[in-house]
């Protein structure tokens, strides 16, 4: 590896000296670290501590929110005593926690600033003048904060220095904000544009999703492609117009800024060239990974019963943008502790079998599936089989929670939440099977997870998951009831189920192995390296 000569350092930061060998400065986006839970917010936080591991490399984090600005950081140039920086970066936890204004005067400043900001963004996009300032926020002083926000649901505590060690750049433009003024200029014009971000002194930035933004002359632009699923089925998404057109046209822009693209899967790759043939040469495939919270252990039975009872959803009350009045009973009611100590005890002791899936509640899910198909296995089968759905309640949900509440108050389904991965893992163990039946992914965490953690896995017959799960499930098509029960039958009801169990079990530890930070982060360094030298190449 050849030694470069690094950009102007950003922020009053100084860079390793001559004798380090330097790589590349990497700016990573962190938006879905601070807005979610599982999948891609997951693979965000895995990504930026491995990263942060390799040799040579400073990387940093963007911190921006989707829907509100972010407030408070310092400019590059300021020069301010110690107390106004902390504070200024105090400002910004506040803004990223979404701390209400003070009084209705700040309400309506905010109201006013919030204007004029759009017609800023509009402008920069249209002219390509006034780029979007990036501030600086610093670790040193905040570092719970940094931690438990950011990092604490996906990262293991022994990598919690680590990732302390970065530092991050604010900037303040939501991304629904600057997805919108592209979206604007391709209705009236045919085709987007974006704001440009002042990213001088980044040479790599890796954005979560197509990114609504364009960066500074010298750095390259990467994409950290999870699925085209807001383009291919957007019948299945929330927010359908907008998110269906931000994913294609910000899509469209970054293929037209020569941008970098690494898929989560080779399907998804196929996606993508599908829709943008020139984007071939420039786009790989580099599997997501798994976090070490997930492996192989000895069983824990004992623990499957306090796990369920204490993760339940409880009353859902719809948001009241759905416009309705409906409360949907998530749990059983019990009479007494009494009552409810013994009937968690009995549904889920050593000889209790049950189903598991774990996934937002959305419809390319397919949970209504499996419902239908676990109701005729317990006609057909065992009427004590029970069904574990975990997961947050995402949207078009109605018809699956119709379906779920009288099982729920019966004793034979349970809807769990917010469970951790320590918990989740003991669920992957002790469940029958777990079931991956969605009818459209970019790479499916709950799969390969379940197999690390020593499961049994049955997964829609659809191409991703035949390339990540390869041999290690049994599939079935997800569009048949019928074909689903035949092969949870062969699961759990055949005179060779067992042994087949116990051989996707034996697949399943090897097939999982691949998703090892191990196997995965030599191809994001070399990836990083390739990119580097078309950096050092270009100048």
């Amino acid at each position: 590896m050849s030694t470069a000569t690094p950009p102007e350092a950003p922020f009053g930061q100084s860079f390793p000296p001559a004798s380090v060998e330097f790589t590349a400065d990497v700016l990573l986006d962190m938006r879905p670290a601070l807005e979610g839970f599982y999948g891609i917010p997951q693979e965000t936080r895995l990504l930026f501590s491995t990263l942060a591991a390799l040799p040579g490399l400073r990387v940093s984090g963007l911190l921006q929110m989707s829907t509100r600005r972010v407030k408070g950081g310092v400019a590059p140039d300021a020069s301010l005593s110690e107390a106004e920086r902390i504070h200024r970066y105090s400002r910004a936890v506040d803004s990223l926690k979404g701390q209400s204004a003070a009084d209705w005067k700040i309400d309506v400043a905010d109201w006013l600033g919030a204007l004029l900001h759009k017609w800023a963004l509009r402008w920069g996009a249209w002219t390509g003048l006034a780029p979007i300032r990036l501030k600086g926020f610093e670790t040193r002083a905040f570092r719970d904060f940094v931690w438990q926000q950011l990092f604490a649901r996906s990262v293991p505590p022994s990598e919690r220095e680590r990732v302390l060690r970065s530092d991050y750049r604010v900037c303040a433009s939501p991304w629904r904000w600057m997805h919108l003024t592209g979206i604007e200029r391709a209705w009236l014009l045919g085709k987007s544009r974006y704001p440009r971000m002042d990213t001088r002194g980044v040479n790599i930035f890796i954005a979560q999703t197509p990114y609504p933004g364009r960066v500074s002359p010298g750095t390259a632009l990467v994409i950290h492609y999870h699925d085209a699923i807001p383009v291919l089925m957007p019948h299945t998404i929330s927010d359908r117009a907008f998110h269906q057109a931000s994913h294609f046209h910000a899509l469209a822009s970054n293929v037209r800024d020569g941008a970098w693209f690494i898929c989560v899967s080779e399907a998804t790759r196929k996606d993508l060239i599908g829709l943008f043939p020139e984007a071939e040469p420039r786009a790989v495939t580099i599997h997501n990974m798994l976090p070490s919270h997930y492996y192989p252990s000895a069983p824990e039975p004992e623990r499957v019963a306090g796990i369920v009872r204490r993760y339940q959803h409880g009353d859902f009350v719809p948001p009241k943008s759905q416009k309705s009045n409906r409360t949907y009973r998530l749990v059983r009611r019990f009479g007494n502790e009494a009552d409810r100590s013994h009937f968690y005890e009995q549904a889920f002791n050593e000889k209790s079998r049950f189903l598991l899936m774990v996934s937002t509640i959305e419809p390319r899910k397919n949970h209504l599936r499996l419902l239908e198909a676990w109701e005729a296995l317990r006609d057909q089968v065992d009427k004590d089989l029970k069904l574990v759905f975990v997961g947050h309640i995402g949207w078009d949900y109605k018809d699956l929670l119709d379906g779920c509440e009288t099982w729920i108050e019966q004793g034979g389904l349970f809807m769990l939440h917010g469970v951790p991965a320590d918990a989740l893992r003991v669920l992957y163990r002790h469940a029958l099977v777990t079931v991956c039946p969605s009818v459209g992914e970019g790479f499916d965490f709950s799969g390969v997870e379940a197999m690390r953690c020593g499961g049994v896995v049955a997964a829609s017959d659809i191409a991703v998951h035949r390339e990540v799960y390869g041999n290690a499930a049994e599939y079935f098509d997800p569009y048949d009831t019928t074909g689903l029960v035949q092969a949870l039958r062969r699961l759990i009801d055949a005179p060779d189920s067992d042994a087949r169990r116990e051989a996707l079990r034996r697949a399943g530890e090897e097939q999982s192995a691949r998703y090892l930070p191990e196997r995965i982060v030599p191809q994001w360094e070399a990836f990083i390296m390739r990119v580097a030298q078309e950096i050092r190449e270009t100048k």
